[in-house]
Formats: structure tokens, C-alpha cells, sequence
């Protein structure tokens, strides 16, 4: 079982203080440089850094009992607390103006070291949104770009899945404790994002799915992130809320193009106007990030990647992978990890059973059949 030092404790107990918010402790830091110093400091002294009801509560302490239970959750080897003081705390979460003071996380604490890329989107997406959403994850994990959301239903879940299918994995960051899991349809898909990837959350334990508390966490899954790509948002969609905080701490916002009488792509036609990448093939975000994919995986090489069969009867499942948009052979080439020449007698089966239609300049389509 995992000991915990007493520095995360006084973090800890600094956190669990009620009525003592982010900016304050922020302040009280920058002033005072530590949570002991913090808490061995006057009532006078915490006075002139913040207000007489703050510094009260600081005198008094937290709730023993959140913190005691807190201690148990980290006896778990794979639940930790992250600090604004520990050096793998995410350097790009420091560059935003409201850094979370501490984060809680579940999974692989490598991870947050990782470059990222944001993905989000509609609760209530396409097929072909979500499909369009697994992909692009999946390509940009297998780039070496770890895939950032929020566990939501729709097109968050669909990226989780794509990015824990690459080589990057993925990482949810969510907007209650780490003990509830929300919406509890995503219950497996939680349980093994703390198996391959990771959970981070800057709410204690036992918070409960507070509206008010998920567009706040959008500034995390924004700001840990190099870039933001929207699959499918309507006009007024949550997603948006994040595009724009990707704006504002100066990261690159991208969509995803549909049909101009779908409600759920007029906020990514929106976002295009005003200035994000047109996003159509991974390289386009590639690109837009200045990001070249690593040569070797980031994980442990005993993860081999999936590999589909070059046999004719599973030569429909690379439809999975083409989707209903136009795409080249480099670009399912980078979504399936198989090699151009299995790619090209796949499509070859498939154009003669008539799923598939050649284009020109090397691109292909699949064919509706009804």
C-alpha cells in the first residue's frame, strides 16, 4: 500500500477546506510558498493576504473526516494527488490563468507528460460523428498525441474509446469526485480508462455531478491540451464553451466540416468562420499543432497496436475506418495502422463487391447502399 507524505497531506487539507477557493489558496501561496507555512502562519498574517472570514477557516481546519477518507483512496497505488509543487505537474495547466492547485487522479500519472489534443463535441452526436470521432482519436493516438475529454456520452465517449486504442491512450477529466463516475453509463468505460489511461479531477472526493462544476472543468481539458478539435457541436453546445477557452489560453482550435443543414454542425461551421482549422484527414491537425508523429509508441512496447486480418471476409472492416467521407489511402492508412499495400487490396475487395467507389486522385468513398 502507497504511503503519503505529509507535504500532500497539508495539500490536501489546504484543498479540503470549505468556503476556501482556488484564488485564494493561489494567493495564499504566492505569499506564503507552501501549505505548512500556510498553516503555521498569525490570524494578523493571513489576514493581509486574504479576507478575516479566509483566514478564519484556514485556523479552523478542514473536515477530518474528507480528509481521512481521502488518505484511504491513496492507498490505492493507482490514485494519487498532483500538486501545483511536483515537477510533473502538466506545464501547460500552468500557463492558463486559473491553474487547479491540485488535482486528483486515477490511472497512469505518465500521462499527463504527454502532448494532447483535445476532443469534444455533442452529447447527442451522428454516426458519423462519432465514427469521424474514434477515428481522428485513434489516428492522433497512434501519432503519439494523447486524447483529452470529458466523459460525457456522444462524442466524448467516442474519442475516449478512439484514444484508448492507440498508443497514446487517453485521459478523462471530469467534473465530480473520482469516486462517482457520471453519466454511470460510462462505467466500464471509466473503469478502463483507470486500467490504460487516466481520470483527473480538481474536485475532492465525493462531489457529486454539479452542473455549474462541468464547464468549469473545460478549462482543464482545454488548457492541458495543444489543441482542440471539435467533431460535432450545435450552435449552443457546451463544447463551444471549451473552444473558447482554447482561444483564450492560446491554444489551436479545429473542427470538423458536416452538412449545412445539420443542426449539430453549425457550431463547428461557426467556429471555421471565425478563424479554426477545417479539419478533414489527421494531418490537417497535425499541421495545425506543428507536431510530427514519434517513431516509437509511448507505451510499453508489449502493447501491440490491433491489426486487422488481410483476409477477404474481414475486409468490411475497414468500412469502420473510411466512414461515408472521402478519403486517400494515407489517411486510412494512419487510421487503421495497416500498411498501404494491405490498404489497397482491402480496397480492391471491397470497390468489386461494389462498397466502395474509386475516385480521382487516389481517393475512395463508400458507396450507400440501400
Amino acid at each position: 500500500m502507497a504511503s503519503v507524505s505529509s507535504e500532500i497531506e497539508l495539500w490536501l487539507n489546504l484543498n479540503l477546506i470549505d468556503g476556501l477557493g482556488d484564488e485564494s489558496i493561489r494567493r495564499l501561496l504566492v505569499a506564503l510558498s507552501s501549505p505548512e507555512a500556510i498553516f503555521s502562519a498569525s490570524q494578523g498574517i493571513l489576514e493581509s493576504i486574504v479576507k478575516p472570514s479566509i483566514a478564519k477557516l484556514i485556523q479552523q481546519g478542514p473536515d477530518r473526516s474528507k480528509v481521512i477518507s481521502t488518505l484511504k483512496w491513496l492507498k490505492d497505488p493507482n490514485n494519487a494527488i498532483i500538486t501545483l509543487a511536483d515537477t510533473d505537474y502538466p506545464a501547460s495547466l500552468l500557463n492558463i490563468p486559473d491553474p487547479p492547485p491540485l488535482l486528483y487522479l486515477k490511472g497512469h500519472r505518465k500521462l499527463l507528460q504527454y502532448p494532447a489534443l483535445a476532443v469534444v463535441g455533442s452529447r447527442n452526436a451522428t454516426p458519423q460523428g462519432l465514427l469521424n470521432a474514434e477515428n481522428f482519436s485513434q489516428a492522433a493516438s497512434n501519432a503519439g498525441l494523447c486524447i483529452i475529454s470529458g466523459l460525457a456520452l456522444g462524442i466524448d465517449t467516442a474519442a475516449h474509446q478512439g484514444g484508448l486504442r492507440g498508443t497514446a491512450s487517453s485521459i478523462a477529466v471530469v467534473g465530480t469526485g473520482l469516486d462517482i463516475v457520471y453519466p454511470a453509463k460510462n462505467h466500464a468505460l471509466a473503469h478502463q480508462l483507470a486500467k490504460e489511461g487516466a481520470l483527473i479531477s480538481e474536485f475532492p472526493l465525493g462531489m457529486p455531478a454539479i452542473g455549474r462544476n462541468f464547464p468549469r472543468r473545460n478549462r482543464i481539458i482545454s488548457g492541458i491540451s495543444q489543441g482542440c478539435l471539435v467533431v460535432e457541436a450545435a450552435l449552443r453546445s457546451g463544447s463551444l464553451i471549451t473552444a473558447r477557452q482554447a482561444l483564450e489560453q492560446g491554444r489551436e482550435v479545429m473542427a470538423v466540416p458536416g452538412s449545412i443543414h445539420s443542426p449539430l454542425s453549425k457550431g463547428c461551421h461557426a467556429l471555421i468562420k471565425q478563424g479554426a482549422k477545417l479539419v478533414e484527414n489527421t494531418q490537417d491537425i497535425l499541421d495545425e499543432l506543428d507536431y510530427a508523429p514519434l517513431k516509437k509508441n509511448h507505451r510499453d512496447s508489449s502493447k501491440k497496436q490491433p491489426i486487422i486480418p488481410i483476409d477477404s471476409s474481414q475486409n468490411s472492416l475497414l468500412l469502420t475506418y473510411l466512414g461515408y467521407d472521402i478519403v486517400n489511402i494515407d489517411t486510412l492508412c494512419s487510421r487503421s495502422g495497416l500498411t498501404a499495400e494491405v490498404v489497397s487490396a482491402m480496397l480492391l475487395t471491397l470497390e468489386l463487391e461494389g462498397q466502395v467507389s474509386s475516385l480521382p486522385g487516389g481517393r475512395y468513398q463508400r458507396i450507400l447502399i440501400n
